[in-house]
């Protein structure tokens, strides 16, 4: 998105923020696609679910405001480096201790406002960060991932909805709302919901440990791709 966008003529002050907002939009419809998908295997743990959900979508929604002040470079380097460092865990033979569980309401709750804040700010459907929290809790790689595929459906809906409110009045192009550029989104949702099922199916076929270090190349690939840009 932020190389499409930077052939595009948009204002290079935009690009990041509206590629974040952007990226969060489709979401919406690759999650409804990807969550039927889990919820019809059985994968999803509704638990983590209900503790998680409100919180997530509050810091969501936060987020469009908060990545709206801030600089550009601070936004992408910030992401990339987020990233990094969980992709670093997700290829290292780093075991959680099989003692620990999912912290209580109040940790829970906290866990959940962070999720949800830096998925919004880095545009994504929180799979990059619960899923490694997850995992951290002893949660099982299949059933993280479900979880998490659940969970970005209200994440992605009332982040977007934070992000055309915050770049209410911004006027990038005569397609934009707020921060949201219509046509991109609209492109990326067709495909993604056609192959959103076709990775569900996937993630349970692949072994758990397989899968955690595909994931974690995969988010070492973007991380780095960002920081070059950015520097």
């Amino acid at each position: 998105m932020i190389i499409i966008l930077g052939f595009q003529d948009f204002p290079a002050e935009s690009i990041v923020i509206t590629a974040v907002a952007t990226s969060l939009c489709t979401i919406i419809f690759t999650s409804i696609s990807a969550a039927r998908s889990q919820i019809k295997r059985q994968a999803v743990d509704w638990d983590i679910f209900k503790r998680w959900s409100v919180t997530v979508v509050l810091g969501s929604f936060l987020s469009g405001f908060i990545a709206a002040r801030l600089p550009t470079l601070v936004l992408e380097i910030g992401i990339a480096c987020f990233l990094l460092v969980v992709s670093l865990i997700m290829l290292s033979r780093w075991v959680p201790d099989p003692a620990r569980t999912m912290s209580g309401k109040t940790g829970t709750a906290g866990l959940g406002l962070f999720s949800g804040t830096l998925s919004g700010l880095a545009g994504i459907g929180g799979g990059n960060v619960m899923v490694p929290l997850m995992v951290f809790f002893n949660v099982p790689m299949q059933r993280a991932v479900a979880t998490s595929s659940t969970l970005g459906f209200p994440l992605a809906l009332v982040g977007t909805i934070g992000y055309a409110i915050s770049g209410w009045g911004a006027n990038i192009t005569d397609w934009s709302f707020g921060y949201v550029y219509l046509p991109a989104a609209a492109c990326i949702a067709v495909f993604t919901v056609i192959t959103a099922p076709l990775g569900v199916a996937l993630s349970h076929r692949i072994p758990a440990a397989t899968l955690k270090r595909g994931f974690g190349a995969f988010l070492l690939i973007i991380a780095g791709r960002m920081l070059f840009n950015a520097l």
